[in-house]
């Protein structure tokens, strides 16, 4: 191994990331034979095989899975030492690695092209999962900073509350939930759910609501994504419980309804976190301050069609960026920390 490189232990890491060479190689901005030629010559240093080849099928093998590990902690500590350089040249340069759940992607590339503005020496990569991925992401430092729901309890983190994530009950238009009127949680009792996979903060936190109300929640399809679960719903296929700030398009066009359900909206708050382990590099501190003091904002300014975010109800269990005042509609805040 002491002949390895670098770039050669990146490359094992996003092939064992992807488990595909292909993917690996459209990551790194290189061509496949390259990946392949650097895993071999890697290889050739360990003496023994790190992949299992089977047509187009990779898997890592036991010797594969031991390096990984080794890899990852000295790619680890080479950001580390970066980021470190950076801070002590003060300098907002280098690259930045955002890790989001899948929800956050309705809105944090729109966040990140504002940053991106003011802050052009910054390159960012950004990866996307379930809250269960990025808990992973954050464990194995992959991530820089996270932008996430319901902060990790397994690990020691500063996660930071910087908006409201409001989530709603939704049927297709015309079901008869739809135009109830004002209706018990126990009217959910016995409807058809479409939900996330498990390890979703909105699974989650769907489950964490109807057990408080002592609804027994009835699953009739699970789905990885919010997209295809607004298709189904939109079919007809069932009801379904989503973040507010993925339903824009469909509530603007009259596409999907939200029926009127006794504590909904539901309303969570938006964290940035990083594992207190790691010290942040001038980028990562420059991206943390900015969604700190703008995301807030940005969202109550694109999402105050729907609810109006600068209203949310006075709670002494609201996070405090959300203390704004009254709100028409019935909420149920659920602890950040939660």
């Amino acid at each position: 191994m002491r002949n390895a490189t670098f770039r050669q232990l990146r490359v094992f890491n996003e092939v064992a990331r992807h488990l595909s060479f292909a993917k690996a190689a459209q990551a790194l901005h290189l061509t496949p034979p390259a990946v392949t030629m650097q895993i071999k010559e890697l290889e050739g240093h360990v003496g023994m095989p790190l992949f299992e080849r089977s047509g187009r099928q990779v898997a890592l093998t036991t010797v594969g899975e031991y390096m990984l590990v080794y890899a990852r902690k000295m790619l680890a500590t080479l950001k580390d030492a970066e980021d470190t350089a950076a801070r002590l040249q003060k300098l907002e340069v280098g690259t930045l690695t955002i890790g989001m759940v899948s929800t956050a992607k309705y809105f944090l590339p729109h966040l990140l092209t504002e940053f991106r503005r003011e802050h052009e020496g910054i390159e960012i990569k950004l990866t996307a999962g379930n809250r269960e991925q990025l808990v992973q992401m954050l464990h194995a430092n992959e991530v820089d900073i996270a932008i996430m729901g319901r902060p990790p309890k397994e690990l020691a983190t500063r996660a930071e509350p910087f908006a409201a994530h409001p989530h709603v009950f939704v049927t297709p238009v015309g079901h008869p939930l739809a135009n109830a009127g004002h209706l018990p949680v126990e009217a959910l009792h016995g409807q058809s759910f479409i939900v996330r996979e498990q390890g979703s903060g909105t699974r989650a936190a769907l489950e964490k609501f109807l057990k408080e109300a002592h609804v027994e929640l009835r699953i009739t399809m699970e789905m990885a994504s919010n997209e295809t679960i607004k298709q189904a719903v939109m079919a007809g296929m069932g009801l379904s419980f989503l973040s507010l700030h993925t339903l824009g398009l469909e509530l603007d066009h009259g596409l999907i309804a939200l029926p009127d359900v006794e504590g909904a909206p539901v309303v969570r708050a938006w964290n940035v976190v990083n594992t207190l382990s790691k010290l942040l590099s001038p980028a990562a501190e420059a991206f943390r301050y900015f969604v700190l003091e703008r995301g807030e904002s940005f969202l109550a300014e694109h999402f105050r069609q729907h609810v109006d975010l600068a209203e949310l109800a006075t709670d002494p269990l609201t996070p405090g960026p959300f203390r704004r005042g009254k709100t028409n509609m019935p909420m149920k805040v659920m602890k950040a920390q939660e």
